[in-house]
């Protein structure tokens, strides 16, 4: 019986820095003491896959202990029943973390149905914002929720046919600028009045900072800094808050499975 929760990244454009997060997550949980087991789908670019090989590759070279994640790549032509596959990964583990590919496809939606949370991050504009609601360009108000808010509406209502369970929708403004702008407000604005309309949260996600970038070739996260004795400025204590805000938003907390684990 499948015990486990599963976190699902997915949204079908592509830039959102949805490796990133998943990454940042997995390893978060992991250092966190959790029993993680991160899955690409995406067989071709295999970002999140190629992070986590990164990561292994730099904790033999170094010789440092990094919390590690179980990870894999999902290959259809080995095994096409991503449904069994997930099954069987929440069986082993208390929290499965999946990254999906930048399209949409038979496996993403398959997941999705599976998912208890599913994470959505989008960058702070109404291209990104696009996808989930189509909004007046006079008054930036939505008009209506666009196609992929169709798709997880009737992925809910599937797995809530299948098992009785909940999809936890968390919307996540990713990639944030610095500045304040008039844009921001518009955007955090309709995302206000469409999650009460479709049915998901929103919560913060993580700035645009170069770091992001530095960090993929050894496969580190703002977590390692310290403990690989690199530079801790003002603007990476800040990212690492970013963080822990982000993993709080998750509020996985509220699912028994965890709450038990955690006694």
């Amino acid at each position: 019986m499948a015990n486990g929760h599963l976190i699902v990244f997915a949204n079908e454009k592509g830039g959102s820095g949805k490796s990133t997060t998943s990454v940042h997550v997995a390893v978060a949980l992991a250092a966190a003491g959790k029993k993680i087991a991160a899955l690409d789908l995406d067989t071709r670019q295999r970002t999140l896959g190629r992070y986590l090989e990164n990561r292994a590759a730099t904790a033999r070279r170094t010789g440092h202990e990094l919390a590690m994640p179980d990870f894999d790549t999902f290959d259809p032509a080995r095994d096409p029943d991503i449904k069994r596959r997930i099954s069987t990964l929440l069986a082993q583990y208390e929290i499965v973390v999946v990254d999906t590919p930048g399209r949409d496809d038979v496996y993403t939606r398959a997941v999705i149905e599976q998912a208890d949370t599913l994470v959505t991050p989008i960058n702070d504009s109404f291209i990104d914002l696009d996808l989930i609601g189509q909004v007046d360009p006079e008054s930036f108000k939505v008009r209506r929720p666009s196609f992929y808010a169709e798709l997880v509406w009737e992925a809910r209502k599937t797995r809530a046919r299948t098992d009785g369970g909940t999809v936890d929708w968390i919307v996540m403004r990713n990639r944030l600028q610095h500045l304040e702008a008039r844009n921001m407000r518009r955007v955090a604005d309709a995302l206000a009045d469409l999650s009460k309309r479709v049915g998901f949260r929103v919560i913060p996600g993580l700035s645009e900072r170069v770091i992001y970038r530095e960090l993929f070739p050894k496969g580190l996260t703002l977590l390692d800094l310290k403990a690989l004795g690199a530079d801790a400025g003002l603007g990476h204590i800040a990212a690492r808050q970013e963080l822990r805000e982000m993993i709080a938003g998750l509020a996985l907390s509220q699912w028994p499975q965890h709450q038990a684990a955690a006694r």
